[in-house]
């Protein structure tokens, strides 16, 4: 991975730390919006390490791969990435 693996350790971390205290609020029958503000702001720290990780992906492992005449299957990779998002 080309990713800054000590910002994305933190950002998988923290999103782990929200998630123990989701369960949590689950379990404490805390109120129903307070629980999905916690859930998008988890789902906005996993996107922003995907986000990352991707980044990093382009910049190195597919800029090598169109260096090198290797591009069509990095880029179907990032293509199928792509389609899994929405």
């Amino acid at each position: 991975m080309k990713a800054d693996q000590k910002q994305i350790v933190r950002l998988l971390k923290t999103a782990r730390g929200q998630l123990d205290g989701i369960l949590k609020m689950v379990e404490d029958d805390r109120y129903c919006v307070d629980i999905s503000n916690q859930i998008m702001a988890t789902d906005a720290i996993l996107r922003k390490a995907n986000k990352e990780i991707l980044r990093a992906h382009m910049k190195c492992c597919v800029k090598d791969a169109l260096q090198t005449g290797q591009e069509d299957k990095k880029i179907d990779e990032l293509i199928d990435m792509i389609d899994k998002m929405k």
